[in-house]
């Protein structure tokens, strides 16, 4: 009993051979009644149709006969008749056996058969080998679940991508001031530095950028898991970029780089967590001013459109290649692969942005007619109702 109930295939095909032995077993027991009385309606048929005029003690006997009772030719007829039939039952009820028999064990394996592959495929891939696929057959139930298979392994072959390439990434990024730290008090212990405050600003410079880079890292941990409470109110979005001019302004004039804002003449308030759109804002902008040139312009637009409120992030500067605009807000992604994160920031600003307005039940996205044309980032959030 525990093999049967630890085996799928031994349960279908017994399931298949029950349901066959119990149709024939009724087929047998309805023949075996009904066929008394239909061989008497019969035999009363043929009687009227010849003329036989048989008497009403022939009749009486031919009833009995009917119902196999009394002697005759017309009991030993039947007789033969019903020893022929039930001989013919017989060998018809073996042969649907037989038959039954190797329809059960071919559905029995076509159905464990792909189910037997996705246990090893699963398997493989619990052992760390994320490539595996199992093939997907047919528009079935088991078809449908190959394919939504398949589709598991891919997604977790790609998060077990990600992990390699952020470990990668975060390796990387950790190592270059590290590196510099590491570089400049080797030059200090051995004279070849000064110990002027120019050689402990630069050390303090690598320092901070590190401790920005963990800082970030945190962050994007965070967003990721959504581990952070989100304080959905009614928020005006012109206060919204009153802050962000408040906050970068100071930056744009020193680097020469106009801010502007383009609000709509009647107030639009959204629902969000002001705080987590105001960090939005600050990494849109602060992005738009790292790669618009002096003398160039970013501008901070909004506009209503429905039920949602869409946010405009505009500049001048160096542009997006259309081959990027898909990876952008991708981890430590970068458009200029020469460009050093001093420059560059630390690669993540974008990626926390994403996820941040993607809590908020909305969506970004960048647009840019090529390299040197500059480019426009887009957001959404839910209108205030």
């Amino acid at each position: 009993m525990s093999l049967i109930r630890s085996r799928l295939g031994i349960r279908l095909f017994l399931s298949f051979l029950a349901v066959i032995l119990i149709g024939m077993t009724v087929i047998f027991l309805i023949t075996r009644f009904t066929t008394p009385r239909a061989f008497q309606n019969h035999l009363l048929y043929m009687e009227e149709q010849l003329g036989m005029g048989m008497t009403g003690q022939g009749q009486g006997q031919g009833r009995g006969q009917g119902n196999g009772q009394g002697g005759g030719m017309m009991a030993d007829f039947y007789q033969n008749f019903q020893a022929s039939f039930n001989e013919s039952l017989l060998i018809s009820v073996l042969a649907a056996s037989l038959a039954a028999v190797g329809v059960s064990i071919l559905l029995s394996r076509s159905i464990v058969a792909p189910l037997r592959a996705m246990m090893s495929a699963s398997q493989r891939i619990a052992e760390g080998h994320y490539d595996e696929r199992v093939q997907a057959t047919g528009k079935d139930e088991l078809g449908q679940l190959a394919l939504r298979f398949n589709q598991m392994a891919e997604q977790l072959e790609q998060v077990e991508s990600m992990r390699r390439r952020l470990i990668g990434d975060v390796t990387h990024e950790l190592r270059t001031p590290l590196t510099a730290i590491k570089g400049s008090m080797e030059g200090l212990i051995d004279g070849v530095l000064p110990s002027s405050p120019e050689t402990f600003e630069q050390i303090h410079q690598e320092a901070d950028r590190l401790s920005r880079l963990v800082d970030d890292l945190q962050e994007l941990s965070r967003v990721e898991a959504r581990a952070y409470p989100l304080d959905l109110r009614p928020v005006d979005a012109a206060a919204l970029m009153g802050t962000i001019r408040k906050r970068l302004g100071f930056q744009f004039e020193d680097k020469g780089v106009s801010l502007t804002s383009s609000l709509p003449p009647s107030p639009v308030r959204v629902l969000a967590d002001e705080d987590r759109i105001v960090q939005v804002l600050t990494n849109l902008a602060g992005n738009a001013l790292q790669h618009t040139p002096a003398g160039g312009s970013v501008t901070l637009g909004v506009q209503s459109e429905g039920d949602e409120i869409l946010f405009i992030v505009r500049d001048t500067g160096a542009g997006i290649p259309a081959e990027h605009l898909t990876h952008i807000f991708d981890r430590f992604y970068r458009v200029d692969k020469s460009r050093s994160r001093v420059r560059g920031g630390s690669g993540i600003g974008l990626t926390i942005a994403k996820h941040l307005v993607e809590a908020h039940g909305g969506r970004i996205w960048a647009e840019s007619d090529g390299e040197g044309k500059g480019s426009t980032f887009f957001f959404t959030l839910p209108a205030s109702k």
